[in-house]
């Protein structure tokens, strides 16, 4: 599995994972999937956040991590998946909210983010528990707990 990773930080904070802490969690969502792919990572503040998720959700607020799907012709050639963009300061603080290691959360966005790009959703319930064991077992085979699991017991 290639993945040629471009992580673009646009907010400085403490806590946000290395190029390549982001890359193998990445990977681990790719593996067995694509052999070969382009991704942007985008790390931004809370107002830029605001401002996608406004026009492209019509949701006025920031959010923890939007998905933007290549949609590139086949004629292009293109190995590019797409982009996320993570917001930093909504992902550390829905980890401490949640009572988990951010690192988990962090870890959480990517693959969720990324299978959004794969063509995963939670639409409805079914589209919903199919992403989950996805998401789960990714996150088990990174040595993480389940990401769900905090949020269950909150509920």
């Amino acid at each position: 599995m290639q993945l040629m990773l471009e992580v673009q930080r646009e907010i400085e904070a403490d806590g946000i994972p290395s190029v390549e802490v982001l890359r193998s969690w990445a990977k681990a969502v790719l593996e067995g999937r694509k052999e070969v792919v382009e991704l942007v990572i985008r790390i931004v503040d809370e107002s830029e956040s605001r401002t996608l998720n406004r026009e492209y959700r019509h949701l006025d607020r920031s959010t923890n991590v939007l998905s933007f799907s290549s949609d590139l012709p086949a004629v292009v050639g293109s190995n590019l998946l797409g982009d996320l963009v993570i917001c930093a300061p909504v992902v550390e603080r829905e980890a401490r909210e949640q009572g988990k290691p951010a690192n988990l959360h962090w870890a959480h966005m990517v693959v969720h983010g990324v299978l959004h790009l794969l063509g995963f959703d939670h639409q409805n319930e079914q589209e919903a528990g199919a992403m989950e064991r996805v998401e789960q077992e990714v996150m088990d085979r990174l040595r993480f707990p389940d990401p769900y699991e905090a949020k269950a017991a909150d509920a």
